[in-house]
């Protein structure tokens, strides 16, 4: 499995097929096999990336560990697709790696070609209770990985049994643990809101929410979403979080649907950026 070295981490991924680049973004915790149902047929319409962010799948931890935040892992996301020259990218994110897409498409628009973002953290209001929530999960009272996986996963298959057995096992251990809690309590701060940042989105958007989702919920945070991205339609297909894992099909469907209508790719798709360009991009 190829690997790259960043300035800020180590990252582990998988690619198969050719064409304009699809980047596979997981959740917290989570991995790039959690995208194993629909990896390969994606290839029908490109080339097709799935990372393990830093800490998680076969990609080491950050040096920073138990004290990573949402904006250390939106920095890995841009270092990922400099590094790699990805260009006309269509970005696939669930919940964490949902909250960086948007980020990345909005202070990098000429490097997106569209979004589709599968139950996406930062559009959940902040108020009391949502705080106390992340900072339960954030602290030693925290849910564990596989009772989370159970409490959101509505839909069984091999994909969603395995991500389920992964929380129960690796994603349980003392380091992947202590990583997710400092997430969690990451999620609570502002800079996981994409309230400001959203409307900077030019991409055309694919909104994908479960209607049984408890976490990001379909009609609270996919409302605020279709209404902050401008360019956006939604989906709600009945499942939970994980919409790609727990009912591959449809969501494949609407995904090819959506694909279909984006514009092709542009002339930047062979563009050259450096890490050095990163600062200077125009956002």
């Amino acid at each position: 499995m190829p690997s790259v070295t960043l300035p800020s981490a180590v990252v582990n991924y998988s690619e198969q097929g050719q064409g304009a680049p699809i980047l596979l973004l997981h959740a917290n915790p989570g991995e790039r096999r959690d995208f194993a149902a629909v990896m390969e047929p994606l290839t029908r319409l490109g080339r097709v990336i799935a990372l393990d962010w830093p800490g998680f799948g076969q990609s080491p931890p950050m040096v920073a560990g138990q004290w990573v935040t949402v904006e250390d892992f939106y920095r890995v996301l841009e270092e990922f697709v400099a590094t790699l020259g990805l260009r006309d990218l269509v970005l696939v994110g669930n919940s964490l790696g949902g909250n960086a897409a948007v980020k990345l498409a909005a202070r990098h628009p000429h490097w997106v070609r569209g979004l589709v973002l599968v139950a996406p953290g930062g559009f959940t209001p902040r108020n009391w209770l949502t705080q106390g929530f992340c900072r339960l999960q954030g602290s030693a009272l925290s849910l564990s990985p596989y009772r989370f996986a159970r409490f959101y996963i509505k839909r069984k298959t091999a994909v969603s049994s395995a991500m389920l057995a992964r929380a129960h096992d690796e994603q349980s251990a003392a380091e992947p643990v202590a990583l997710g809690r400092a997430l969690w309590r990451s999620f609570g701060q502002p800079e996981n809101d994409l309230t400001e940042i959203a409307p900077k989105v030019r991409a055309p958007c694919l909104l994908v929410f479960g209607a049984e989702d408890p976490v990001i919920r379909a009609q609270l945070d996919g409302e605020r979403a279709l209404q902050l991205l401008p360019h956006a339609e939604r989906v709600i297909l009945p499942c939970g979080h994980v919409a790609f894992a727990e009912l591959p099909e449809p969501f494949l469907q609407a995904v090819y649907g959506f694909m279909a209508g984006l514009n092709p790719p542009s002339r930047l798709q062979n563009e050259n950026v450096t890490i050095g360009d990163l600062d200077s991009e125009v956002s």
